[in-house]
């Protein structure tokens, strides 16, 4: 046997009779976007040079009368949208009331740094509600965090940077970037924003692709509130591919995927089944739910240039599949090649 090395990150092996093979060493690395060639936005000058729009002169004298103190006017660097910075009376802010629940881990953590250096120094994002009849007169889509710890530590004001656009609350997975969310935490905010908007218009689910981030999390968050310790992420690759944006208004696409979630959690009773009995077998493994999902997956195998199956169609097909699943065919060295994400990573 040979060796020749040619590159520093991976190496040949020659066998007699055999073409030779390259084995990497290192994983490869994702490359970093490079910056575009020309520059855009306003420079530093620019950013208070205007006058801001009526709307935004009305939110700062409505922020006053609600007993807060607007610290700055100004158009954000990048698109030039105008902003108020303002300092807000701690007990009239609320988190928005379809996002994730606090960690209990993660506050504590803020009480103790903020405590420690005395500062708050990361303002939140905040809207005004349009709602006379709430107490709070702001909601928070990305802050809600910070606020609570600081309500923790006794703050009568918080500093926020006030949004005059009433949209911004229901771009809360896009804005927050406090704490990453997991699964059942998009999954749940995506249906509870749903809900709440679906109220308010004839307005289409793409309409809100921004806001709802890709149309699985819609399906899957129904699963979960009727499910809380529902797998949703042995079912999302698969829904990823199959699940898209209903052409209705949202109060009428929600029976639909009401009944699209209905569907998927008769999926997992008869998943849960062969779970069960490939326990019986004395197989254990997290990954049991994930593997017997991936076995029944549609998709898997699917040609490339094969048409595209629907929601319905996929759904029908692991249905059928996972009665038909055989437990007794399934040996220890299929779980090992498995591999995947454990089945209650959410």
């Amino acid at each position: 046997m040979g060796l020749s090395f040619t590159l520093p990150l991976s190496y040949h092996y020659v066998v007699a009779g055999k073409k030779s093979k390259k084995v990497s060493l290192l994983k490869r690395t994702k490359r970093r976007r490079k910056p575009v060639g020309a520059s855009t936005g306003l420079v530093a000058s620019d950013l208070q040079a205007a006058a801001p729009s009526s709307a935004v002169a009305e939110l700062h004298q409505t922020i006053e009368t609600d007993g807060g103190k607007v610290l700055s006017v100004y158009r954000e660097p990048y698109g030039g949208h105008w902003l108020v910075l303002a300092a807000l009376p701690i007990e009239f802010v609320e988190p928005t009331p379809y996002q994730r629940n606090i960690s209990d881990t993660h506050v504590r953590k803020l009480e103790g740094v903020i405590g420690k250096i005395g500062r708050f120094l990361d303002p939140i994002i905040a809207v005004r509600i349009l709602k006379p009849d709430h107490v709070a007169k702001y909601w928070t889509p990305n802050g809600n965090h910070r606020l609570s710890a600081m309500r923790t530590l006794g703050a009568k004001s918080i500093i926020a940077i006030v949004v005059p656009e009433p949209s911004a609350a229901y771009q809360i997975l896009a804005l927050n970037t406090e704490k990453a969310h997991n699964l059942r935490e998009k999954a749940l905010e995506v249906i509870r924003m749903y809900k709440e908007l679906a109220q308010l218009g004839e307005v289409t689910e793409d309409t809100y692709a921004l806001e709802f981030e890709e149309p699985a999390l819609i399906t899957l968050g129904l699963c979960y509130e009727e499910r809380p310790r529902f797998s949703g992420g042995a079912y999302h690759p698969v829904l990823k591919r199959v699940d898209e944006f209903l052409q209705k208004p949202l109060h009428a696409g929600l029976s639909m995927r009401q009944q699209r979630a209905k569907t998927v959690l008769e999926l997992d009773d008869l998943i849960v089944k062969q779970v069960e009995a490939l326990k019986a077998k004395g197989l254990t493994s997290p990954y049991l739910k994930s593997f017997v999902v991936a076995r029944v997956n549609p998709i898997r195998f699917r040609p490339k240039d094969a048409p595209p199956l629907s929601f319905d169609e996929a759904l029908d097909r692991m249905t059928q599949s996972a009665q038909k699943f055989n437990p007794d065919k399934v040996k220890l060295d299929d779980l090992a090649k498995s591999g995947g994400a454990p089945d209650e990573a959410e």
